[in-house]
């Protein structure tokens, strides 16, 4: 388990930042398996968010990592295993 998670109110603080939210979308409900097309999340606000993270946690994630039909949980998914894999590396 890396030493840094990467967190649901991580993710929310970054949306929030990088793209805002929908009026219709309640960002603090349970958004774990709702896909971000559904929450109102097209492509360019996820490449927004994705190089936000990049850059905070100086991972780099792939292109599937940042599509509007993955869930918020994925994506948390793929930053802890970079984050992991990152780690491994500097050891």
């Amino acid at each position: 388990m890396p030493s840094i998670l990467f967190t649901l109110d991580d993710l929310r603080r970054i949306l929030l930042e990088a793209a805002g939210a929908e009026e219709s979308v309640d960002l603090e409900g349970d958004i774990l398996n709702t896909t971000f097309a559904v929450l109102g999340y097209e492509s360019l606000a996820l490449l927004e968010t994705g190089g936000r993270i990049e850059r905070e946690y100086g991972i780099v994630l792939d292109d599937d990592d940042l599509s509007d039909e993955i869930t918020p949980g994925d994506l948390i998914d793929a930053v802890n295993t970079q984050l992991s894999a990152t780690e491994a590396q500097a050891a």
